[in-house]
């Protein structure tokens, strides 16, 4: 089974072109599968073996989430074997995946994203930079993966374009707003290194993922935020504000680099301050 596993990871690398971070989660989730099933055949694992696997994940308390995650990425396993011609059936297709509670996404309110991307201080190459980081995030909504890994050839400073490398390596062209730009000026002209890459940490190496979510717990805590927020949520509050000022789903799914319209629908909820503006403007007995 490990062997069928190592094709499987390879197809999700070469022709799937999945990020180093989804093919792990994948690794992970198929190989405690592997380490279930032993020295048992592909063709041997059925609809009831299956349900024996789910069964001792449901004794590690994992959330539901979880489990439909590991589910999710078992069925792909067995749509590849089967694909491949290594099994003749795909098993997991049988079982349904746990319900899930509804979950929306956490969101900051626009006065609070103004405090968030104010409070670095501009005395300093990395207030600076993080300005610039916080600037850019809320302009663009791209995702953490998606900053670190920008160019400064990727930024039209001219035509106020960015060139994004999304999931799956996609490229997609995004707005981003005079503010940002500003920010990203001020901080290109006081770095000294003269690297490709945009954001640099003090190494003057690229900056990881987890050091943007450092930096902006550290601006979370300046401005005595009582909430968690991670730069994510810098992402859901994008969304948020662009459709609460009546963007439309579409565009706002281009912008996210979504492929399914249905992962952009989650940001259609709205605050109940505006649900009751819109209201009592439209409804004639309000």
């Amino acid at each position: 089974m490990n062997r069928y596993l190592e094709k499987f990871i390879s197809y999700l690398e070469i022709e799937k072109n999945y990020s180093p971070h989804t093919i792990l989660n994948y690794r992970i989730d198929l190989e405690g599968f592997c380490n279930f099933i032993g020295q048992t055949s592909v063709e041997k694992v059925d609809y009831l073996f299956l349900r024996r696997f789910l069964a001792q994940l449901r004794t590690k308390n994992y959330r539901p989430r979880t489990l439909a995650r590991k589910l999710s990425a078992l069925r792909s396993f067995y749509k590849f074997l089967q694909r491949e011609g290594f099994a003749h059936e795909n098993p997991a297709v049988l079982i349904m995946s746990p319900k899930l509670d509804k979950m929306l996404p956490k969101f900051l309110s626009e006065d609070e994203m103004a405090q968030l991307i104010e409070a670095p201080s501009l005395k300093d190459t990395a207030g600076k930079r993080d300005r610039a980081i916080l600037e850019t995030l809320y302009s663009t909504g791209m995702r953490v993966s998606e900053l670190v890994g920008l160019n400064i050839p990727d930024v039209d400073l001219i035509s106020n374009i960015v060139k994004v490398r999304g999931k799956g390596k996609k490229e997609r062209l995004i707005p981003i707003g005079d503010k940002a730009l500003e920010a990203i000026r001020d901080y290109l002209q006081e770095r000294k290194h003269k690297l490709n890459a945009l954001f640099l940490n003090k190494s003057g190496t690229r900056l990881s993922d987890r050091s943007v979510r450092n930096i902006t717990n550290k601006y979370i805590t300046a401005v005595s935020m009582t909430r968690h927020v991670s730069p994510h949520v810098v992402r859901h509050s994008f969304a948020t504000h662009l459709l609460n000022r009546g963007a439309d789903l579409r565009s706002v799914q281009e912008l996210l680099g979504h492929v399914n319209l249905s992962t952009t629908q989650i940001y259609t909820h709205v605050t109940t301050d505006h649900l009751k503006e819109v209201y009592n403007k439209a409804h004639p007995r309000a």
